[in-house]
């Protein structure tokens, strides 16, 4: 059931885009903001293309979606809740959180877990955007870089409506790789930090890895239908390419991986024309 939608019109256009602020009401309440952005001119259903953006960041300027919104795609960008957009962590707490979000809920249930939460708002997100008139719900992408490239694996794996999926350098994969290879550091550092103040001597650690499993990328990816391209770079020390290959490697639809020997967690050259591409085979 899609519920508690809210669209509002933005300022901001160009001759060929529409801007609205489209907000839904998440898992526990929370309202979650998105950026949709629609052609001028519609005469027939449009494919679609859901963005994530990376951690502790925001959907990012309403002009950078404009090249595919030119070429016929709606698009839809997801402020994740708690970080740093307009979407709500309702977890004690309303506003931004910005970081923490890996441990987040880890002291409770499993249900708890934001991560848990964020997820379903991906998933949330894809309905409501499959059940637009406007949109063809055969060609719908799910894209993302870093926790944004996490999060539409997650998408994929979890909603029907998702046919594509570019996913670069994915976030939110094999977290005890991260720590065995003594990475929990950067995006990873709240890890070392749960375990410095929860848990000194490691006596949960097997519990607190299990914990953290239900909200690892790598054991939804099974599930995904979708065409998946993944990109990552072999020097990359954030989001370490073996955490990325734990779940590429279980990935069991049409798949494909772009490897980048001398490239880490950074602007790829010409990756972005790379995924323009990708994306206009979807308009054949």
């Amino acid at each position: 059931m899609i519920r508690k939608l809210k669209l509002r019109e933005m300022s901001i256009e160009a001759p060929y885009a529409e801007c609205y602020n489209l907000y839904f009401t998440g898992v526990k309440g929370a309202r979650i903001r998105v950026q949709l952005i629609k052609p001028k001119k519609i005469e027939k259903t449009c494919p679609a293309i859901l963005s994530f953006h990376g951690y502790s960041w925001y959907s990012g300027d309403w002009s950078d979606k404009f090249a595919l919104v030119a070429a016929g795609f709606i698009v839809a960008a997801m402020d994740v809740r708690g970080q740093n957009g307009y979407s709500e962590d309702v977890g004690g707490v309303k506003g931004n959180t910005v970081h923490g979000h890996i441990i987040r809920g880890l002291d409770g249930k499993k249900e708890d877990l934001l991560y848990r939460q964020v997820f379903l708002d991906t998933a949330e997100l894809a309905k409501i955007i499959a059940n637009m008139p406007e949109v063809d719900s055969r060609r719908i992408a799910a894209m993302g870089f870093s926790q944004g490239g996490g999060l539409a694996l997650a998408c994929a794996s979890l909603s029907p409506y998702i046919s594509r999926v570019i996913s670069v350098y994915p976030f939110l994969c094999d977290y005890k790789r991260v720590w065995e290879m003594d990475l929990a550091k950067d995006a990873y550092e709240e890890i070392r930090t749960y375990f410095r103040f929860r848990d000194p001597l490691h006596e949960r650690e097997d519990e607190i890895f299990t914990k953290l499993g239900y909200i690892d990328v790598q054991h939804l990816a099974k599930w995904i239908k979708a065409e998946v391209l993944m990109v990552t770079g072999l020097m990359d020390t954030i989001c370490p390419p073996s955490t990325q290959f734990a779940a590429y490697n279980k990935i069991q639809s049409k798949k494909q991986m772009l490897i980048y020997p001398d490239f880490g967690h950074e602007q790829i050259f010409f990756l972005n024309d790379k995924i323009f591409m990708y994306f206009m085979e979807m308009l054949k």
